[in-house]
């Protein structure tokens, strides 16, 4: 560092010690209503590969049976668009 660095430094240190900030390191917010001070997190279980992969298959067969859901809600909508299409060109 240079003398100017260092100054600056001091000096940016002088201001906040000035304003009333407290040094060190800042306190957490404080919790929600309702919910609790100490929360415990689940320990962590690494996975083996042939548990990602049997993952990955059950969450692209359930994409896919949403998506063919959604694919026969639209071939509907469009079989009864065609249907007044006739309706109107035979009129």
């Amino acid at each position: 560092m240079t003398a100017q660095k260092k100054e600056q430094s001091s000096k940016k240190e002088q201001t906040t010690e000035a304003e009333g900030v407290p040094q060190g390191k800042p306190e957490p917010p404080a919790p929600a209503a309702g919910s609790q001070t100490k929360k415990e997190r689940k320990a962590w279980v690494p996975k083996t590969p042939v548990e990602v992969v049997l993952e990955q298959i059950t969450r692209q067969e359930k994409k896919v049976g949403e998506l063919r859901e959604e694919l026969k809600k639209e071939e509907t909508t469009l079989s009864r668009l065609q249907q007044a299409k006739k309706v109107l060109e035979a009129s």
